[in-house]
């Protein structure tokens, strides 16, 4: 009898063993059967998609392929990058994880992109701004480097602590009450996902830092809005001429340089894709449509497919409207007083030819209609949209509730909430929720839309560019109240000017002008930033 129990025990124990450790397979292969979150990079994509990332930070991991050890290790590093990386990212924007396999050297080689890194065991990870790892090399036991060895990371519990305390995530809620700093500044856990990202979808609206995040959106949106324009094939003579408009306003004022930098490029080689012949006024003009969806006119990675700043709870939510906003409102703030006008009814010719909710583009129409005098000021250009964005919300939230559309998380409301502006409150304490008797300080408010959407929104897009030519930065005024922005094919005042003429005038010139242009903008061809 006591050796039957003793087998007993035994087996119970192993049992009992047996259904610890595979819980503990389970729960690290949760997902096992989604798509690869970590990026897969290579020397020949490695640079370009750190300089291009959205995030504020990496996580590299180098491996081979032929390493059990790694193969072990890829569902933990897979756990942690389902939380930042891809679509359905719950902390998107902030670390991108990849990988680099060592051992690859069939298709490329990546032996020498390994040694600059100086991996001696597998798999390594590394830390640090993506900036830093396109031109920057780490040197074991060297302090103080931009790059860091992750040490601690073994399992992705292990290694989301480590992230988590590289972040100091308390540390972003110093403005913040109380109350606030322990719901909007937990840690970074594996449940986020199962809560809807509760803790930093809320964060948005309180914390004037997450402005920054939106230059991705805006990059987003502009190429969304392409895309749009091109596969319903939109561009006609009756609407050519706003058309090459908003180009040409993008092109000077866009707060991403690399969007201006690929609307130059377009506009450039825009003449080429014209019928030489008259067209009837409903048919499309541009015969080309496959060459013209070839510019990816902000970026090879644009659009990614996902949002930032602009992301909501609901995957019907916010995106690309709210990026649209973020351009227009930036756009206002960044233009010459001498050119508020000309942008007001470019934004508007916009609206109305290519923003594909009727809707939306009647409502627009209608609060446009209602300006009586021209604008002569960017203050007043400014004002004006932040009051039509807040009519808006007023109208939509009234709708939303009556519907229960409403987003839970970003609920419609009076933009900007006291938190982020309280100077722009006259009164001391305004009313919750979207009311127009709000006793406005529009002093402060304009201040703030500035340093919003200008100096915030470009700051790190700026940050991102840091190891490139000096003379490929953005300088700390890139508030881009000139023309001269960049080397663009015509003015833009001059372009947006023409655009009341008949479109095969303006045709006729551009084919003239550009033709002139080519050469000089092929000496000086564009990089990607």
């Amino acid at each position: 009898m006591r050796l039957a129990d003793g087998v007993f025990l035994f087996s119970l124990l192993v049992l009992i063993l047996g259904a610890r450790g595979l819980e503990a397979v389970r729960s690290v292969g949760e997902g096992a059967d989604l798509p690869d979150a970590a990026v897969d990079l290579n020397v020949s994509d490695f640079e370009t998609a750190l300089r291009e990332s959205p995030a504020s930070f990496a996580v590299v991991e180098f491996f081979a392929h032929w390493c059990p050890a790694c193969r072990n290790y890829k569902p933990h590093y897979e756990k942690v990058a389902r939380i930042f990386n891809g679509p359905d990212a719950v902390h998107p924007g902030i670390v991108l994880m990849a990988r680099v396999d060592c051992a690859l050297k069939v298709i490329q080689i990546n032996t020498n992109l390994c040694d600059r890194f100086s991996v001696g065991f597998y798999p390594m990870l590394l830390w640090g701004p993506p900036a830093k790892f396109v031109s920057g090399r780490w040197v074991p036991k060297q302090e103080n480097g931009d790059l860091q060895l992750i040490d601690d990371g073994k399992t992705a519990d292990q290694l989301l602590n480590w992230i988590n305390k590289k972040l100091g995530r308390q540390k972003y809620c110093s403005h913040l009450t109380a109350g606030d700093t322990c719901v909007l500044c937990s840690s970074f856990n594996f449940d986020d996902a199962r809560y809807e990202n509760e803790n930093t979808l809320a964060k948005n609206a309180s914390d004037l830092e997450q402005i920054a995040h939106a230059i991705y959106d805006v990059e987003e949106a502009t190429a969304l809005a392409m895309d749009i324009i091109i596969e319903q094939k939109m561009i006609k003579p009756s609407t050519g001429a706003p058309f090459i408009k908003f180009l040409q306003l993008l092109v000077a004022h866009h707060p991403s340089k690399r969007c201006r930098r690929g609307i130059a490029d377009l506009l450039v080689s825009f003449d080429d894709l014209l019928p030489s012949g008259p067209l009837s006024e409903n048919a499309p003009i541009l015969q080309e449509y496959d060459i013209l969806k070839s510019y990816r006119i902000c970026g090879k990675e644009v659009p990614r497919q996902y949002w930032i700043f602009c992301r909501g709870s609901k995957d019907d939510s916010r995106g690309f409207s709210c990026g649209l906003w973020v351009l227009f409102h930036s756009l206002s703030v960044r233009v010459a007083d001498g050119e508020s006008q000309l942008v007001f009814t470019t934004i508007r010719d916009f609206i109305k030819n290519f923003f594909v909710c009727d809707d939306c583009r009647r409502h627009f129409n209608e609060m446009s209609s209602r300006v009586q005098a021209p604008f002569n000021t960017t203050r007043g250009l400014s004002l004006w949209l932040w009051r039509a964005h807040n009519e808006v919300n007023e109208r939509l939230m009234k709708v939303e509730k009556d519907m229960g559309t409403s987003d839970p998380r970003f609920p419609k409301t009076t933009w900007p909430p006291n938190q982020l502006c309280p100077s722009c409150y006259a009164s001391s304490s305004p009313k919750k929720g979207v009311n127009p008797q709000i006793d406005w300080n529009e002093d402060e408010v304009y201040k703030f839309l500035v340093n919003y959407y200008g100096k915030k929104l470009a700051s790190l897009s700026r940050d991102t560019t840091l190891s490139q030519k000096t003379d490929d930065i953005d300088e700390p005024n890139d508030t881009a109240t000139s023309s001269n922005a960049v080397a663009v094919p015509i003015g833009a005042a001059l372009a947006i000017a023409l655009a009341s003429c008949t479109f095969g005038a303006l045709a006729c010139f551009w084919r003239g002008q550009q033709k002139k242009k080519k050469y000089l903008h092929q000496l000086h061809s564009f990089k990607d930033v």
